[in-house]
């Protein structure tokens, strides 16, 4: 699910215009992971609302050095497998000799 909006809109915002149509689409959907951007109250109650369970993931300030969070690592993971594709690599260089 894609949904582009002005630099001036939040995430949480963003994530709220898009749950109507998530449960339209995937209507057996039940299951949100988000991080710590998106915990606002407008955008869990809206999901409670449509039927979601949210789960945020946040990065404990105990932790020293990286750890792995749990189910972040799938969307680092995806991340990771679409840099491979030149078209996707955000640093992609022109010229074949650098």
């Amino acid at each position: 699910m894609l949904n582009l909006t002005p630099s001036d809109v939040s995430d949480s915002a963003g994530a709220q215009l898009i749950l109507d149509a998530v449960r339209k689409r995937w209507p057996w959907l039940k299951h949100l992971f988000a991080n710590g951007a998106y915990d606002r109250t407008q955008l869990m109650n809206k999901a409670a609302y449509l039927d979601f369970v949210t789960e945020i993931i946040r990065h404990s300030d105990k932790a020293a050095g990286f750890k792995v969070l749990p189910h972040r690592w799938v969307v680092e993971r995806t991340f990771g497998w679409m840099t491979r594709w030149r078209r996707l690599v955000r640093d992609y260089e022109e010229r074949v000799d650098v």
